[in-house]
């Protein structure tokens, strides 16, 4: 797959599904079971007789055993719902009042019927040939006009980081799907507040188990585990720079440098990842706001590419300041200001204009050079828990090893406060790491990223009680 489609959602199709209206009913029975199609629903549309029965029988109560919230499933022919009533057949009579509420939405003229919906432009071809089983056809549609398309993020290897996207919101379709760099950047924050070589193979023997469906209360989170085996992993890296192996135990040489050594050095290394991590979400905002409202809007925006210009030369004027590079920061100044003055000038077009529209340009102006430092100082956090991790450590390892020298008794304590102290400490600090972490990526890169919330995608899906042709294999949907 291209990178440029591994950073953007499932590309959508508007269709039309036409079938007669005789085949209706299987054209749909069809779509719920590919589960590739969402179609257009009526809204407020009056309920339909399976709904109305449905509703009756869950409201009578239910006798032991029965099974009222069973998934829906469909009869690939007409059911008789006087039967289904009797029997108290709650999936199928679901599933009924799903197809009647999609039914609904059908535009009839003559013995054709019609349904608009959207579908991955990727299985057109798969459910155009399930349609034709049935006589229908899938058409393509024209987008209306000021309607975007549902969301769909993809499938595949960066899967595991996705909730950490969706967690946030839907994008719009038209940004940038941001999951696999964003996973990248939140273990690598992970990794150096949690650095430490053990603990971090801790947490890659975790995410073994967790792949290999252990424990089985935690099943359903299997498809995270190369989201923590990649956390443990940076752990790791990090511990084996910072020397740190279940604490400063000198198993392992400093290949960087000891966090309570030289806390300035790790203070400054974090504030200008951060600063470069910030470079990378302003860019990418960028892109986001030219691809929504095209070059217009996006070329003032304060989260576009005036805001990108601004940091880009506030980032060089600092660099230029700190190396005593003159000409560096007259240059990046000169790019903050015409960075700073087209984002003044993109909101105060935005304004009513005369004095309140200059003085409402001027309280956001501040806003945006406000938050632009404490945003990039915010990174700082990374190395202050970085801190306070390997000071938990070494507070632990000083414990063992004064107990160690006490003679038998003294070692048995010297074994129980290691253990206890590194699972309380590995808990506490995962914990702390894992939310401040999460923190920096929502506040600090997001709030770059997107501006508005889209729609997400959801097919309708519903399994047929039988195949609907049990001669073809439905293969199942997948987008990504």
């Amino acid at each position: 797959m291209p990178w440029s489609e591994a950073v953007t959602p499932v590309r959508m199709r508007r269709v039309a599904v036409v079938v007669p209206q005789s085949g209706l009913r299987e054209a749909l029975v069809r779509i719920a079971e590919q589960g590739c199609v969402e179609l257009d629903r009526v809204e407020e549309a009056a309920p339909g007789e399976a709904a109305v029965r449905l509703q009756r029988l869950r409201g009578q109560g239910t006798p032991s055993g029965s099974r009222s919230g069973a998934p829906a499933a469909l009869a690939v022919t007409a059911p008789d719902l006087d039967r289904l009533d009797r029997g108290r057949r709650f999936a199928l009579l679901a599933g009924e009042a799903q197809l009647e509420e999609r039914a609904q939405g059908a535009v009839r003229q003559g013995e054709v019927a019609a349904l608009a919906g959207w579908c991955p432009a990727a299985q057109v071809p798969l459910v155009a040939d399930r349609l034709a089983a049935a006589g229908g056809a899938l058409l393509p549609l024209p987008v209306p006009r000021g309607t975007d398309p549902p969301t769909l993020l993809r499938s595949g290897r960066a899967a595991s980081f996705t909730p950490l996207v969706s967690t946030y919101g839907t994008p719009a379709y038209a940004d940038l799907d941001p999951s696999w760099p964003a996973g990248l950047a939140y273990v690598v924050m992970f990794g150096i507040m949690f650095g430490d070589v053990g603990h971090g193979a801790l947490l890659v023997l975790g995410a073994l188990a967790l792949r290999l469906g252990r424990p089985r209360a935690l099943a359903r989170l299997t498809r995270l585990w190369p989201f923590l085996a990649g956390a443990g992993v940076a752990a790791m890296l990090a511990g084996a720079a910072y020397g740190e192996f279940f604490g400063p135990t000198g198993l392992l040489p400093v290949l960087w440098l000891s966090p309570l050594e030289e806390p300035a050095r790790l203070l400054a290394a974090a504030v200008v990842l951060g600063a470069g991590l910030l470079v990378l979400a302003h860019a990418a905002g960028a892109v986001n706001r030219v691809r929504e409202n095209g070059w217009a809007q996006g070329l003032y925006a304060a989260t576009g590419c005036a805001g990108l210009l601004f940091y880009l030369g506030l980032a060089q004027a600092a660099a230029g300041l700190l190396l005593h590079h003159l000409a560096w920061t007259v240059a990046g100044a000169a790019c903050a200001v015409a960075g700073l003055a087209l984002v003044a000038f993109g909101m105060f077009r935005a304004t009513g204009g005369g004095g309140a529209g200059v003085a409402e340009t001027v309280v956001r102006l501040f806003d945006v050079v406000v938050r632009t430092g404490t945003n990039t100082l915010s990174f700082a956090r990374l190395a202050a828990f970085g801190l306070t991790h390997a000071a938990l450590a070494a507070l632990v390892w000083r414990g063992t090893t004064a107990l160690a020298g006490r003679g038998a008794a003294g070692l048995a304590g010297a074994v129980l406060l290691f253990v206890v102290g590194t699972a309380v400490s590995f808990a506490l600090e995962a914990l702390v790491a894992g939310v401040q972490a999460l923190r920096l990526e929502f506040y600090e890169l997001f709030s770059r990223l997107f501006e508005r919330e889209g729609r997400p995608f959801r097919p309708w899906h519903v399994p047929p009680a039988e195949p609907a042709d049990p001669a073809a294999k439905v293969l199942p949907c997948s987008p990504g």
